[in-house]
């Protein structure tokens, strides 16, 4: 035993001699693999010319990338090629006709900003570990304030705008019912909460996360434009009383996800403030629109909030994730909320100012660094710079509604108030039989062929839901600056090729 236990001694001697890193290989290899980054990633993926994905089924790609990990680690010639197959069969998020989702599009400036923040890899919990961005958070964040219209306040970066809502729905909480830190939901009486038909699913998920319970949500009435009814609001909270809960939260929604409705904000703030309810306002898409002098009229109002979610990240091509919940409070609300104390990270007797250590305002400990990407982005374009993108997405949208309107087969679902464009294509099948038993049966497998379709060619992608009664429909959604008129021409025209046969 002894001489085995010296000769252990002995490796583990040999082994603390030197680096556990072979440094001049690895950064060999990382030359290697940012030019995989720049040539596959960056230019091939915002290539008009290349795929926007190459589909395989999961058992294909599952077999072609090999992802089982083994005990012997493998070479970096073998690695390199890994790295440039995981990006050909990843979806291209950047690439100009990617419509798919509330993101796109890749800002060169916000990227830089993302590798440094992953070189640096550091957390943005106390500024002794994170000093020049802590200081670079809170002035991100009081830009965003001042676009909403408050001089003062707090406010955090959150993992994604549900976790944002979540944040606003616990803060409230706690605003209201101090003691419910300590004593739980027990010690409360039964909590509602409102928002309207058409508010993102996170206020199901957190109503339900918090212990408030989704059966306590009142989804209230919207208009046919997808705007809550602030009279069906009224009712609800006084139907709530009746029932002997006790209302604490109101959330609006700017920018709704499927047909991009804003709810009408002074008219649900005047509503609030009669029944002292808290509002929040998830702007997580429609946010960016306050950067617009012609466009920020959709949010108006926005400023007698008590606190708001928006999502950089989407409108303005941050890069995933960059969520900002902001509150119009700033006497440590969020801090009195949420604060554990930890004496290993937050030490009351460092020797500098520990109001810069901003960890304790979340329920979060390691925070990634969200706001180098904005701030870079920030700094190369200016305000002027993006409210000019937020624009130029008005008018693609407008552009693409006036082509509709014009095309045989299209449809609009309504007229687009921002940038969410909701149409059918209808087939030539199906051209003129709109009173047919079968018609709008047919007409909502129509969308789901079609996607398939563009996603097996690879030549764009576009989401499509159902919305009520209304069957499946297309909802186009243009972020990317870098998308022109032939790429939305070419839009119009691969939907005709991909569905004049079905």
């Amino acid at each position: 035993m002894a001489e085995g236990t010296g000769t252990s001694t002995t490796m583990e001697s040999d082994w603390l001699a030197r680096p556990g890193v072979d440094t001049a290989a690895g950064e060999e290899f990382l030359r290697a693999a940012m030019e995989v980054l720049l040539e596959d990633a960056v230019r091939k993926g915002t290539d008009v010319t290349q795929k926007v994905c190459e589909w395989q089924e999961p058992a294909e790609l599952r077999a072609l990338l090999d992802l089982e990990l083994r005990e012997r680690g493998e070479p970096g010639g073998r690695l390199l090629r890994r790295c440039r197959d995981l990006v050909r069969y990843s979806v291209k998020t950047g690439h100009p006709r990617f419509f798919n989702q509330l993101f796109s599009g890749l800002d060169h400036h916000a990227l830089a900003g993302r590798l440094l923040t992953e070189a640096l890899n550091t957390s943005q919990y106390t500024y002794e570990i994170a000093p020049v961005f802590v200081l670079m958070e809170d002035v991100v964040l009081a830009k965003l304030r001042e676009l909403v219209g408050w001089s003062g306040g707090d406010g955090i970066f959150a993992p994604g705008g549900s976790m944002s809502n979540m944040y606003a729905m616990n803060v409230a909480r706690f605003h209201r019912f101090p003691h419910s830190r300590q004593s739980g939901n027990w010690a409360l009486p039964r909590l509602v909460l409102f928002a309207s038909r058409e508010s993102h699913y996170s206020v199901l998920k957190g109503a339900a996360f918090l212990g408030i319970g989704t059966d306590n949500v009142r989804l209230v009435g919207t208009d046919d434009r997808g705007k809550m009814i602030p009279e069906e609001l009224e009712k609800e909270i006084e139907r709530a009383k009746t029932e002997g809960a006790q209302p604490f939260f109101v959330c609006a929604t700017c920018g709704t996800t499927v047909l991009g409705a804003f709810d009408p904000l002074g008219a649900i703030a005047d509503v609030c403030q009669r029944h002292s309810l808290w509002l929040h306002v998830d702007a997580a898409w429609g946010g960016s629109a306050l950067l617009s002098g012609k466009h920020r009229h959709l949010l108006a109002g926005i400023e007698r909030a008590d606190s708001v979610a928006w999502n950089p990240h989407k409108m303005l091509t941050v890069g995933l994730q960059c969520s900002a919940f902001l509150l119009r409070d700033g006497s440590g609300l969020l801090q009195r909320c949420h604060a554990a104390g930890a004496t290993y990270l937050f030490q009351t007797d460092k020797f500098y100012d520990v109001t810069y250590d901003t960890g304790d305002k979340t329920p979060q400990c390691g925070r990634r660094v969200d706001c180098l990407k904005l701030w870079l982005l920030w700094k190369a374009a200016g305000t002027q710079g993006l409210a000019r993108r937020v624009e130029r997405a008005f008018a693609c949208t407008r552009y693409l509604a006036e082509q509709v309107k014009r095309r045989d087969g299209f449809q609009l679902v309504l007229e687009p108030e921002f940038v969410n464009l909701c149409f059918w294509f209808v087939p030539p099948s199906l051209r003129g039989r709109e009173g047919s038993p079968d018609y709008w049966l047919k007409l909502g497998k129509v969308a789901p062929a079609i996607k398939e379709r563009m996603m097996k060619k690879g030549s764009m992608m576009v989401g499509y839901q159902p919305h009520g009664a209304r069957v499946n429909f297309f909802r186009q959604i243009v972020t990317n600056p870098a998308v022109t008129k032939a790429d939305l021409d070419f839009f119009l025209d691969e939907i005709e090729r991909l569905g004049r046969d079905l």
